[in-house]
């Protein structure tokens, strides 16, 4: 935000014959001019910086809400247990973030493969980035390694947990994250001097570049580990594992959802931008657009699960609700910002659907997923891709990414598929960049008998066995302790008992 350059010279000559006066009261007047110029610049900043903190504060919520969903979708042996593999994502992730991979990611000028400046925060802020950036940033990075922490749930080491964590959140996330959102990026839909198909990629908030990241490194990572024990049967027909607590589950999902508000909306980095000035629409008015959408997305999937799930099954699952409501979040936050609330409506109805036929699709493959999270963040991930590229309006794609007036837009929209097809290119060189640095990743971890705990531990949970105790205290340890006592030495019966 600024005003019009105030020049001492031009105001003089409007200010009469007096030279010396004229140009006195003219330096005064520019002087408060620049002054009340450098005001509005320094609270646009504070605004802009303290909408991107707060969206970020919001971020970091979700990693709660991750807890309470591992949590609840777990069996009570193994809580103790994952709700420290999400501690940990979040404190190793922001160290190995802070130290490579904020640089990996957004470190420009670099080339359009991986960033090469600001390691450790050096130079930081500049003009193009400030603190803020990389506080928000970093909570994406962890939720990407939430995500894949739930797919190998129940029975991984930890030291495998602390090993993927860092290398996930340090150098895997951040270098496909630079791809398609630094302005240096080789797919980025702002690097408007070299944009691929003319379009680049329009992943708002991470459809791809977050959920099918941690949804894909999840899936290797299960696959390598194999099923929980007792999961399939001998004939390979799938037993229901029940995670303990519904009620953690439905805390962790609101919590989540909570959160979305700042994942989505918050993508913008910024409120305080005029589309037209002086007009009531501007991008604050896109912003809510964009916590629209993303609301009906989950909406809809919910409603869908929910009537789904009831016509295979028979029942009314809670659980499962709360993993379409996700699966449709999921999906929208690709195209959060430049579809209509109709089409977000659309959206989450689809990725209902694909979140049920990758379930059903897994069963028969035997593959085991606590938190369906390779189901629902890779496949609804991929879906939201896909959808964005269909869907996309081309006056929210030329406000929300300007610079390259009559840019490709969604194909059923009259774009073309120009944008699919850069969408197409994003699915496959994510698969196949996660693919090759994650499983070899867990391979070698496999091999070296440091991803999957033994047989006998697994049975026990490792909450017993690897950390020193249960989660919940079923009674109170006095009482145990009087207990013992009064087997040892057991009571007269002459003796009063006292309360």
């Amino acid at each position: 935000m600024s005003l019009p350059v105030c020049l001492s010279e031009q105001l003089a000559q409007l200010l009469g014959p007096n030279a010396t006066n004229a140009a006195e009261a003219a330096n005064f007047i520019c002087n408060q001019f620049t002054a009340v110029n450098n005001k509005f610049s320094d609270t646009a900043f504070a605004i802009d910086n303290t909408y991107l903190l707060f969206s970020a504060y919001l971020v970091f919520s979700m990693q709660l809400g991750f807890a309470m969903l591992c949590a609840g979708s777990v069996r009570a042996k193994n809580t103790m247990n994952i709700m420290l593999t999400n501690v940990l994502d979040a404190a190793a992730g922001g160290l190995f973030y802070y130290l490579f991979g904020f640089a990996f990611a957004f470190g420009a000028p670099s080339n359009g493969f991986i960033g090469r400046h600001f390691f450790g925060l050096k130079d930081v802020p500049d003009a193009a980035l400030d603190y803020s950036n990389f506080l928000y940033q970093w909570a994406f990075a962890i939720a990407a390694a939430g995500i894949t922490s739930g797919s190998i749930a129940e029975r991984t080491q930890f030291v495998a947990y602390l090993i993927y964590s860092s290398f996930l959140t340090g150098f895997v996330y951040p270098v496909v994250s630079h791809w398609f959102w630094s302005s240096d990026g080789w797919a980025c839909a702002n690097n408007t001097d070299n944009l691929l198909f003319g379009t680049g990629v329009i992943d708002f908030a991470g459809s791809g570049v977050v959920h099918m990241v941690g949804g894909i490194a999840g899936l290797w990572g299960a696959l390598i580990e194999g099923p929980r024990i007792g999961r399939f049967d001998h004939t390979g027909r799938a037993i229901s594992l029940r995670g303990h607590s519904a009620t953690l589950v439905v805390l962790g999902t609101f919590m989540l959802w909570f959160g979305w508000y700042g994942f989505n909306p918050g993508s913008f980095a910024k409120i305080l931008s005029a589309y037209d000035s002086g007009k009531y629409y501007g991008q604050w008015s896109a912003i809510g657009r964009t916590a629209v959408t993303t609301t009906l997305a989950g909406c809809t999937a919910a409603l869908t699960t929910l009537f789904g799930k009831r016509a295979l099954s028979g029942h009314w699952n809670v659980t499962d609700v709360c993993n379409g409501l996700l699966g449709g979040f999921a999906a929208i936050t690709a195209g959060c910002s430049v579809v209509e609330p109709w089409a977000a409506i659309v959206c989450g109805f689809v990725a209902s659907l694909v979140l049920i036929g990758f379930n059903k699709l897994a069963e028969k493959a035997m593959y085991d997923d606590p938190l369906e999270a390779a189901q629902l963040h890779g496949g609804c991930g991929a879906w939201g891709v896909l959808f964005t590229a269909l869907f996309a309006k081309e006056e929210y794609v030329n406000q929300v990414y300007p610079g390259k007036p009559g840019r490709p837009f969604g194909l059923f929209m009259g774009g073309g598929g120009k944008l699919l097809g850069a969408h197409a290119i994003q699915i496959l060189v994510i698969i196949g960049w996660v693919s090759a640095t994650m499983g070899p990743l867990f391979f070698v971890l496999n091999k070296m008998k440091l991803l999957r705990i033994s047989a006998e531990d697994e049975l026990a949970g490792m909450d017993l066995t690897r950390h020193g105790g249960f989660a919940y205290a079923y009674e109170d340890e006095s009482h145990r302790n009087e207990f013992q006592l009064e087997k040892i030495e057991p009571k007269s019966s002459s003796t009063p008992t006292t309360y």
